[in-house]
């Protein structure tokens, strides 16, 4: 991970160290419009953000947002005040982005003008794709205002995510706190007890591979595994948990 910050400081400077922009972010709530300055969101405060190119696309979408949604939790365990998801767009857009990923436990804020990504230095030109001016994915945590860490993507073509992932920042946070487990899921679209396991997982920050049934796995092949006809049928580190209520009942 450091050779590949490293990397990335060959282009964009490092701001450990350094106080965040002072910049104030024009945000839409609830039909009006209110503001947020950078002094109301970082004194005295230890926050997480995490920027990115831009909200409803794909890897932002699939990856970045919910996993750092995911794991909130976990980071509010060990000493984090809030996590902020900044890009450049405006506010009406990351509202609608917000609601689509029933990311709660983010903040949205919208650096429409790209103030406060060019005070970091990070604003990019991605014409290329049609995007205009947008943010490097980078993720950093700032106390009291003052950057003590960041974790830039690699100067490499595309849109590069391999350090400024949730989990890295966790385990740079807290070590002990990053996932161990390896869990597997057995489930089938639109199963309802699935999506509560899902749920359950999510809340505790944990990732999971999914094997859905009709997309080349078989019922029978589940039942040889499982001896069981319904879904969900979780497996922790390769022990079989059993279903949504046996999932919950095994984290209480």
């Amino acid at each position: 991970m450091s050779t590949q910050n490293s990397n990335a400081a060959a282009k964009f400077d490092n701001k450990e160290g350094q106080r965040i922009p002072s910049v104030t972010f024009p945000i839409r709530v609830n039909d009006d419009w209110s503001k947020r300055d950078t002094e109301d969101i970082f004194a005295g405060k230890t926050v997480v953000v995490f920027s990115l190119p831009g909200a409803f696309t794909p890897t932002c979408s699939s990856t970045h947002l919910p996993r750092y949604n995911e794991l909130a939790n976990k980071f509010s365990e060990n000493g984090v005040d809030e996590i902020l998801c900044v890009s450049v767009n405006d506010t009406f857009v990351m509202n609608a982005w917000a609601a689509d990923q029933n990311a709660e436990n983010v903040s949205f804020i919208p650096d429409g003008n790209g103030d406060f990504t060019d005070g970091m230095g990070l604003l990019v030109n991605k014409n290329d794709i049609g995007f205009g001016k947008r943010s490097w994915r980078y993720s950093m945590l700032v106390k009291d205002g003052v950057i003590q860490k960041m974790f830039i993507e690699p100067d490499l073509p595309g849109d590069p995510f391999e350090v400024s992932d949730a989990d890295t920042m966790l385990a740079y946070i807290n070590p002990e706190a990053a996932q161990t487990t390896q869990i597997s899921m057995f489930i089938k679209p639109g199963c309802p007890h699935c999506a509560k396991a899902k749920a359950v997982l999510a809340q505790q920050g944990l990732q999971y591979e999914e094997l859905t049934l009709g997309d080349g796995i078989s019922i029978s092949a589940m039942r040889a595994i499982t001896n069981a006809d319904t879904v969900p049928q979780v497996f922790i580190d390769g022990k079989h948990i059993g279903g949504a209520d046996d999932l919950t009942k095994h984290f209480a």
